[in-house]
């Protein structure tokens, strides 16, 4: 059964969000200390709503695939992160896992690849990391600023080697986002970007945050960080990753949880 009220709640949110997208984007380059209300103005919003329009290929324009986001200093961390989205995941697979403290987590590599790939948290550590501190921009107008470390997405993909048809990298997630996940329907959380994306410098699996492992509400075990984007697409609570050509066999084929819901598939700041 869906979660009271959220059929309404998410339609509205989806507006709301909608909206503010484009004014978080149009933002996206100024330095913010901390956690802070980007707008709740609504002639902010309205003077930047055109940057809604901002499509995958101007984003390419704006931003190349060497262009990086803004980082910060240790000094601009925020005292803690704030969450987004699902924050304490029910779904039974996960809660076995978080019970063991991860221990038996393995993240699966599959799809359109030639060496399918099954690592655990110890493995994902293990590999060399990357260490970033990045503003996190979310849809609903806030902004948060936090370090991060992972592994890089594109070492973990090399090893998986993807095949030449492969075009996009799908995060599969534990958290349902609209009733259980024993009751039938696939409602859980998932994303995608694009391979020059997925090989960015500062595209991570994150699993520490702020010297500390990835807390629940943040994403744990593993979290996506792609930081030239919204907060939409940093995949939280991530399960596998799979390499496909198209999204047409995939749920609403738009490429992502709230993509289906009319969000735009490219979320660059």
């Amino acid at each position: 059964m869906s979660k009271p009220g959220y059929t309404l709640m998410r339609a509205k949110g989806r507006d709301r969000r909608h909206l503010l997208r484009g004014a978080v984007a149009a933002a996206g380059a100024a330095m913010l200390t901390g956690c802070d209300k980007l707008s709740n103005n609504a002639s902010f919003v309205a003077t930047l709503q055109s940057a809604e329009k901002l499509s995958h290929a101007a984003g390419r324009i704006v931003a190349p695939k060497s262009a990086m986001a803004q980082e910060f200093g240790q000094k601009d961390v925020a005292p803690s992160f704030r969450g987004n989205g699902t924050l304490d995941p029910q779904d039974p697979d996960y809660l076995a896992l978080r019970k063991g403290a991860f221990a038996e987590y393995r993240l699966k590599v599959t799809g359109l690849v030639e060496n399918p790939l099954e690592l655990s948290l110890e493995q994902l550590r293990a590999l060399p990391s990357r260490t970033q501190i990045t503003r996190h921009d979310c849809v609903e107008g806030w902004s948060c600023i936090g370090k991060w470390k992972g592994a890089p997405l594109g070492a973990v993909l090399d090893q998986a080697k993807p095949m030449a048809q492969a075009k996009f990298v799908v995060f599969r997630c534990f958290d349902s986002m609209d009733g259980s996940s024993l009751d039938g329907r696939d409602s859980r959380y998932y994303e995608s970007i694009d391979l020059d994306e997925a090989h960015h410098a500062q595209t991570i699996l994150a699993y520490d945050l702020n010297d500390k492992p990835l807390p629940v509400i943040n994403g744990a075990p593993i979290r996506c960080r792609v930081e030239r984007q919204l907060g939409y697409k940093q995949a939280k609570y991530v399960k596998a990753i799979e390499l496909v050509e198209s999204f047409a066999a995939i749920r609403g084929g738009k490429g992502g949880y709230w993509e289906d819901e009319g969000y735009e598939w490219y979320g660059g700041i």
